[in-house]
């Protein structure tokens, strides 16, 4: 059985001289700390560093958030993915500006009440925030823990799932909670890596199992995931008369809700991909087009699916495009994308499109 009884002390004296210097720790503001929790949840420190000192450029306080549209949220965000994040923590400031005074809640049950936050990000918030003693426990966490403990059963498991939580909260150190849960998050994301972890640099090394049984390679273990689906999408770029090109705002309660995109769709069994777009353009905005040429493909991948996105040029020649499947629809000049928030596949379409003018 390890020995535990030194780990926090060997933890944070490791962390107190190795800690990366990261934007959100040069400031102890709740707001920040918030931030950076809700970037992180789905985003690499490397990747979140300059979205965070972006956003909290251009919303410095969680009044300056409430008082924000979200098109304005969104254009901050744009590109970070994950844009539920996003709208979730706009609704979140509003609720802070007008029922805290714009200060955190300090308890861990409002916390987690909180639109978009859930058991760990309202873990990490009350402990590095206002030093509550509440575990935290993430990838990096779980890959620490299961090496340490030798523990080699399934971690998509429901019970090595409880025996890592209990286990966070045994070691949890309740006089430095906040510190503590960064240390050991901070050990898993640089030194006890998924892969290849350095070892001979790890602070927790003499009493690690699965270093001393040669097992980090198999610990932590992970039954594979189901094969991630992949779907061909069509979309149209429709140009009227004047050149301009027509885009359409998804719904707040759809996948990339609050941004905007060509129209457009997945391509259906035995459907060739011109017929895709004049389908899916009928079906979202009543009317009838001809696909006049293509335009450019290009993959993108997202959590669960992966995509190929084929764009085509087209021209209405019956009805009048109405919003049946967005929010509303706009009708906008090549120079003008840039000033709407697009999803990535979306957006590296209109790079191209703005490109291409001015060739």
């Amino acid at each position: 059985m390890p020995s535990y009884s030194d780990f926090d002390r060997d933890l944070l004296n490791w962390y107190y001289i190795n800690r990366r210097d990261l934007p959100w720790r040069k400031s102890s503001d709740p707001y920040f700390i918030w931030l950076s929790e809700i970037m992180l949840q789905q985003t690499r420190v490397d990747q979140a560093a300059p979205y965070f000192e972006r956003f909290t450029a251009a919303f410095p306080t969680v009044h300056d958030l409430a008082k924000a549209t979200q098109h304005e949220v969104l254009m901050q965000w744009e590109g970070l993915g994950y844009y539920t994040r996003a709208r979730n923590m706009h609704r979140a400031a509003k609720i802070i500006s007008t029922e805290y005074g714009g200060s955190m809640p300090d308890t861990y049950e409002e916390i987690l009440a909180l639109p978009g936050v859930g058991p760990y990000t309202a873990a990490a918030i009350a402990s590095i925030a206002h030093g509550l003693p509440h575990a935290v426990v993430d990838g990096n966490v779980i890959r620490v823990l299961t090496r340490y403990a030798g523990m080699v059963g399934d971690v998509r498991t429901t019970s090595v799932k409880k025996a890592v939580n209990d286990l966070a909260g045994e070691l949890l150190d309740r006089q430095n909670p906040g510190d503590y849960n960064q240390a050991l998050m901070e050990l898993g994301a640089t030194v006890c890596t998924p892969r290849s972890p350095d070892c001979g640099s790890c602070p927790l090394q003499a009493g690690c199992v699965a270093f001393k049984t040669a097992m980090t390679g198999d610990i932590p273990y992970k039954s594979p995931k189901k094969q991630i689906p992949h779907h061909q999408i069509a979309v149209g770029i429709i140009v009227n008369e004047e050149g301009k090109l027509l885009i359409a705002l998804r719904p707040d309660n759809a996948m990339l809700g609050g941004l905007w995109e060509f129209p457009g769709g997945k391509k259906r069994d035995g459907e060739s991909l011109e017929e895709t777009v004049r389908r899916e353009l009928k079906e979202e905005l009543n009317v009838d087009v001809e696909v006049t040429g293509f335009f450019m493909k290009l993959n993108h991948a997202y959590s669960h699916f992966r995509i190929t996105l084929h764009a085509y040029f087209c021209r209405i020649v019956r009805g009048e495009p109405q919003p049946a499947a967005s929010e509303q629809l706009a009708w906008v000049r090549r120079d003008q994308l840039a000033g709407y928030p697009f999803p990535k596949a979306n957006r590296r379409i209109t790079l191209a499109l703005i490109s291409e003018k001015h060739n």
